[in-house]
């Protein structure tokens, strides 16, 4: 594959997550950004890559008019606008990217893909995402895989309230996959599982962690490992006591049927936290050269500075999934129109983007220098660009 012509990058969704995306963008690529959002979030213009513009992104016309004259466009705006977005997208001959954890908005983009003279890939953050190059990557360590569980979790590294929980990412996006089915693969069959049912227990590190159900983490991972995986599920990680927390409010008190009071209800009672950290782990087990094997990877990921601005760990985490893979499109190391999934990456290549580093831990044993003197598990808190720190932006606002 030949790298192909990238000269402008469009982000939608000026939030924090969106924001470090077009500054990741922009340090890492030098490519001009337009981050747009339908209020001016942020207004510096003394910065010459990243331009900030007001769009009504449910505006057709004016999302049109957005995009002209863009090669790509992020979209990191919520759920619900990411099928919209991307049709827009596909119709200008825009590549296409997002981090929606939308089952049914997935499904609608991989359906309009069919044809599509660019590449619509969404998922392309962190779970869904890179959790699913990691899910692949293991797949195919065995001759014949058995087991394979992914576990992810975006948490507050000091949770004092009854949820054992703060905010670290969208209020939206948790309640989305806290009350959808979760797809699974279970003795070999593809399975529609409860959210928050299966919980487990389970110690990483020496520190212990509950998971259970969530929807939207796996991606399209079940249907490209089915008839090769026995049992294969996507759990998030918690701190022990949320999840039972979650059901009574969504369950007991019935609020899974009425989500905007649920949304009223956590805004108000469960405070936002920008000290957070990520952890991601994965389990395999299968046979290997006639030899039943078990294999684990694990990341933890805290924040770190980013052309002068302090990130949170799941910032950076989930803006390096979808820069990454934006990388490789631009190197020519993606197809370059159609659906793309995620698994459908190398996780080796990934690793080996400028972002890469963020998920090193996740590396093979010996795969490089960089990776290989580094335990597995290892606590990355990063330190971005050394020329970032001559910057002194304010935080972005939420």
């Amino acid at each position: 594959m030949n790298p192909i012509d990238i000269r402008k990058v469009l982000v939608l969704g000026a939030g924090k997550v969106g924001g470090t995306v077009a500054d990741m963008v922009a340090e890492y690529h030098r490519l001009p950004v337009t981050l747009a959002d339908r209020e001016l979030r942020r207004h510096e213009p003394g910065d010459r890559l990243v331009q900030c513009i007001i769009v009504n992104v449910e505006d057709d016309t004016a999302l049109a008019a957005a995009m002209l004259g863009h090669d790509v466009v992020i979209n990191a705006l919520p759920f619900y606008l990411a099928s919209n977005v991307a049709a827009a997208a596909r119709s200008l001959g825009v590549h296409y990217f997002d981090l929606t954890e939308d089952v049914a908005a997935t499904a609608a983009i991989r359906a309009m893909a069919e044809g599509s003279p660019t590449v619509l890939m969404p998922q392309s953050g962190l779970a869904p995402g890179v959790i699913g190059m990691l899910g692949g990557h293991l797949a195919n360590r065995f001759d014949e895989l058995y087991d394979l569980h992914l576990r992810v979790g975006a948490l507050s590294r000091h949770a004092t309230n009854g949820l054992r929980y703060n905010f670290t990412w969208s209020i939206d996006g948790v309640i989305n996959e806290y009350c959808h089915p979760c797809a699974a693969i279970v003795q070999g069959h593809p399975v529609s599982a409860q959210p928050l049912e299966g919980l487990e227990t389970l110690m990483l590190d020496g520190e212990s962690f509950e998971a259970f159900n969530t929807s939207g983490g796996l991606g399209t991972l079940c249907e490209t490992l089915a008839g090769r995986v026995r049992n294969l599920d996507y759990k998030t990680l918690r701190y022990p006591g949320h999840r039972d927390a979650m059901a009574l409010l969504l369950h007991d008190l019935r609020l899974i049927e009425r989500r905007d009071l649920l949304r009223q209800v956590l805004d108000h009672a469960v405070p936002h936290s920008r000290e957070d950290k990520v952890i991601v782990f994965a389990s395999a087990s299968g046979l290997r050269h006639g030899r039943f094997e078990q294999e684990t990877r694990m990341a933890r990921i805290h924040g770190g500075r980013l052309r002068g601005v302090d990130r949170t760990a799941i910032e950076l985490a989930t803006a390096a999934g979808v820069v990454g893979v934006f990388e490789l499109l631009r190197n020519g190391q993606l197809p370059v129109c159609g659906f793309v999934g995620q698994e459908q990456v190398a996780l080796e290549a990934f690793l080996a983007t400028r972002v890469g580093s963020c998920y090193a831990g996740l590396g093979d044993a010996g795969a490089g220098a960089e990776h290989a003197s580094a335990p597995r598990g290892q606590t990355f808190a990063h330190t971005w660009p050394p020329q970032a720190r001559r910057r002194n932006r304010k935080e972005p606002q939420a």
